[in-house]
């Protein structure tokens, strides 16, 4: 099968200013996420950038990229334009790495891809984690997701779920499940997702991907046996991602 990543980039930042490209060991960050997803085995690799200075600086690093809109909405918008100005069939299937993960693991990114391409039921896929850590189980900043016994998501939340009810601050058994940001689409969908209703329960959660769960639409999930790197949200995410490559 054949699928391609697109890697939405955004210059403005409330927490780190200018970050697609922040400089890590010499090449800047969403260069270095780009190189990643290269390795994927995708059959292209397109950073869809907000700026001009994006879109420059990757193609001086011979990464393909397209300029999009300043004002979409979220990341899902950005990239409906970007299968626009690419010309993507419908049944393409498109990978979305975020611009912020230059450790994300290119074996993910081929086995969300190649999840969706064997689940024709499934509009969306991703990918999640076994959490053996209670504090992160009770973290609101790890999203957790359930499943169903094949493997679709019944609903992703903040909350810690599945609770254990008779073992209240204990890691229930089977071990919960960390969601993973990283989702592959059908080129249909994603062009449909951004024009769907805001569902009550993603104003709630603040988790986009309930809209489509809300709309009746399946999401696939790839359970993974590791952890991904630490993305990059503040500066403090920087400098720790520096050290891990040592920079």
């Amino acid at each position: 099968m054949t699928f391609t990543v697109l890697i939405p980039a955004r210059l403005a930042s409330t927490r780190l200013p200018n970050k697609p490209l922040a400089d890590i060991a010499g090449v800047p960050m969403v260069v270095r996420v780009a190189q990643q997803a290269l390795r994927s085995g995708a059959q292209n690799v397109i950073v869809a950038g907000d700026s001009p200075e994006i879109v420059t600086v990757c193609q001086a690093y011979g990464i393909q990229a397209v300029l999009t809109g300043t004002d979409h909405p979220s990341g899902s918008d950005r990239l409906a334009q970007a299968c626009e100005l690419l010309g993507l069939p419908d049944d393409a299937i498109v990978v979305n790495v975020q611009g912020d993960e230059p450790l994300m693991d290119p074996q993910l990114v081929t086995d969300v891809a190649h999840l969706l391409a064997r689940r024709p039921q499934a509009a969306m896929s991703t990918a999640a984690h076994a959490l053996d850590s209670v504090a992160d189980f009770h973290n609101p900043n790890v999203v957790k997701v359930v499943l169903d016994a094949k493997h679709m998501a019944l609903y992703f939340s903040r909350a810690p779920i599945a609770w254990p009810r008779d073992a209240p601050g204990q890691l229930p058994s089977p071990a919960p499940l960390r969601h993973i940001g990283i989702y592959a689409y059908r080129v249909s969908f994603l062009r449909l997702f951004p024009k769907l209703a805001q569902a009550p329960l993603e104003r709630t959660e603040s988790l986009e991907q309930l809209r489509a769960l809300w709309h009746g639409h399946r999401i696939a999930v790839h359970i993974t046996q590791h952890a991904p790197g630490p993305g990059v949200d503040t500066p403090e995410d920087l400098e720790r991602v520096r050290r891990l490559l040592g920079a």
